[in-house]
């Protein structure tokens, strides 16, 4: 996936542009991106601030270590799944 030009915090600072009366045409040539662009940003960090911004990355975080740790869990069940029916 391509990195973006711009940071989640910057993006969520181009969407308050627009809530404070900026027209998008505007505020898209103003910072180079497009009208898709800009109504994707919206649609994904739409109402969201700085905090709920840093609480979404730290529940993505622990979601992702949660999931390691299933798929390490998973994979030593099946072991020793394996290991009981190799000895009955």
């Amino acid at each position: 996936m391509k990195k973006s030009r711009f940071s989640e915090t910057q993006i969520i600072g181009i969407l308050k542009e627009a809530d404070a009366g900026i027209p998008v045409k505007e505020i898209c040539r103003k910072h180079g991106i497009s009208d898709a662009t800009y109504y994707n940003w919206k649609s994904k960090y739409g109402g969201m601030n700085a905090s709920d911004l840093k609480r979404l990355k730290e529940t993505e975080r622990e979601l992702s270590q949660l999931k390691r740790m299933y798929a390490d869990m998973a994979l030593e069940n099946q072991a020793l799944r394996d290991l009981i029916e190799k000895k009955l």
